[in-house]
């Protein structure tokens, strides 16, 4: 069947819209028609060569859409039902698997990021031109073809233009939180960034009855919404020292600080600002090749955990967030703009870039 479809074709080069063909599903996957996406800064990385994509592709990793077919050997889906198209690639056979830590896959960055679907192949085609796929979902296409074990079922009378983001930044930060660090009552957190995965964090940590939870940025509308949205304490970075600034707020650190930015100052700050025994939790995509800095001698005394994609089993995970939503305890639409059309999609990624929207959707 024909999709239309964003296309990256060249880095550093806007994405352009075009009809593609897009094969039935082989054994084991799902056709997907996308009703909305979230637009990731994980997108924007791979337009730019931060983070491989096999060219041309068709990126997207926040989907969210109906079951239109199901392949041979599909178990667990059928025609109709409604999914979000999980961004934990993982292939169910490797050990990380198979002890229950698809987020650890060991094949998944071949598989998030070499440009097919789980066996290799691809299936989408531009006349005789293959399109490569992008975290075994590519949710830019109108129609695309995903592999089971990454699509979760929702609920049908929720609002499909709203929850793709689950699928990767907010749940990447909630679940750095109640997964990751494991953040329990009366704890102290500090979250570095108030983006989509800060800021969600910020929510989490709500949930876990953290305090006090302090929320760091250099945008002062940004740490408004932090406050409204569960942070008690608020410190603008700009000419700050930031890590003395947390620890006189915690009487000598915090018990975890959360670092949702990808740089290598923030991730030193974080790591410095934690108490003894405290954890630092690294979120934030560093670029491939950039080091971070850190004092040897106090690092024995503190811990440094990495999260990737929130530490989540997603046919878990995305339920219960699902369900923190409803009881009015996770409100991630606070942080959705006003939906793109998908022939807007580059305004959408201009308008993530510049700050001036924390979650861009993109509808079909």
């Amino acid at each position: 069947m024909r999709t239309r479809a964003a296309i990256l074709s060249k880095l550093n080069a806007p994405l352009t819209i075009d009809e593609i063909e897009v094969d039935d599903p082989h054994a084991g996957e799902v056709l997907v028609r996308m009703v909305a996406s979230g637009v990731c800064h994980t997108d924007v990385s791979a337009m730019h060569g931060i983070v491989p994509a096999p060219l041309p592709v068709v990126l997207g990793h926040e989907g969210a859409g109906v079951v239109e077919a199901v392949g041979p050997g599909v178990s667990k889906l059928q025609k109709g039902d409604h999914v979000v198209t999980s961004a934990v690639a993982h292939c169910r056979q490797c050990r990380s698997c198979l002890s229950g830590r698809p987020f650890l896959c060991e094949n998944g960055m071949a598989l998030t990021f070499g440009g097919g679907l789980a066996d290799g192949t691809k299936r989408f085609r531009r006349g005789t031109e293959e399109i490569g796929h992008f975290f075994l979902q590519s949710s830019f296409a109108e129609f695309t073809v995903v592999p089971e074990q990454i699509a979760v079922k929702v609920p049908r009378e929720l609002p499909l233009e709203q929850i793709g983001p689950l699928a990767c930044g907010l749940g990447t930060g909630a679940g750095a939180v109640l997964n990751t660090a494991g953040v329990r009552a009366g704890e102290s957190v500090a979250v570095f960034g108030c983006g989509g995965v800060g800021l969600s964090a910020i929510m989490a940590a709500r949930v876990s009855r953290a305090t006090p939870i302090i929320a760091i940025d250099m945008l002062d509308q940004r740490l408004q919404l932090a406050k409204d949205l569960g942070a008690s304490e608020t410190i603008n970075a700009a000419g700050t020292n930031v890590v003395e600034a947390i620890q006189a707020l915690t009487n000598g650190g915090p018990d975890f600080a959360f670092e949702c930015i990808g740089r290598p100052d923030t991730i030193r700050q974080a790591v410095d600002c934690v108490r003894p025994g405290g954890s630092a939790v690294i979120s934030g995509v560093i670029a491939p090749g950039a080091e971070v800095t850190l004092e040897g001698f106090p690092l024995i005394m503190k811990n440094v955990l990495g999260n990737v994609e929130g530490s989540c089993i997603p046919d878990l995970f995305i339920p219960l967030l699902l369900d923190l939503w409803q009881q009015g305890d996770f409100p991630f639409d606070r942080l959705l703009g006003t939906p793109y059309a998908h022939a807007d999609i580059g305004k959408a990624i201009a308008g993530m870039e510049s700050g001036e929207v924390i979650k861009p959707v993109v509808v079909y």
